[in-house]
């Protein structure tokens, strides 16, 4: 467990943030196979390039029990449903897709948009 925080990029411009969930099916086995689906050694390059060509900057999963949460940082500018548009149409997108499925409790013919919820931010430190 991470209790001394995570460092946060400087990209040099303004950036936008964007938070998701997602739960894995409840079995541990699964859920070690999902985590080393995403570890340096085993994540398709492919899909990290894709992500970066279509302007998301930095994108990271956290995860508590079979829960994940997903941050994704973007320019001001980004377009996310014109961005999750051209990615699923990029090489590999859909078999990486059709290979996580497997771990996440959802339906296995669900697009990424349809597992992956948008969350609402509901707090933040407030100015003044």
């Amino acid at each position: 467990m991470q209790t001394e925080g995570y460092s946060v990029k400087d990209y040099g411009q303004p950036v936008k943030r964007y938070c998701q969930f997602l739960s894995l099916k409840s079995d541990s086995e699964l859920i070690r196979l999902y985590r080393q689906a995403h570890d340096k050694e085993h994540f398709w390059r492919e899909i990290g390039e894709g992500i970066r060509q279509v302007g998301i900057l930095d994108m990271q999963i956290f995860i508590h029990g079979n829960h994940l949460v997903m941050i994704v940082e973007a320019p001001l500018d980004f377009d996310w449903d014109s961005a999750m548009a051209r990615l699923a149409v990029l090489p590999r997108q859909q078999e990486w897709e059709n290979h996580v499925a497997q771990f996440q409790d959802c339906d296995a013919d669900a697009t990424s948009d349809q597992k992956w919820q948008m969350m609402e931010r509901m707090f933040h430190l407030y100015e003044g």
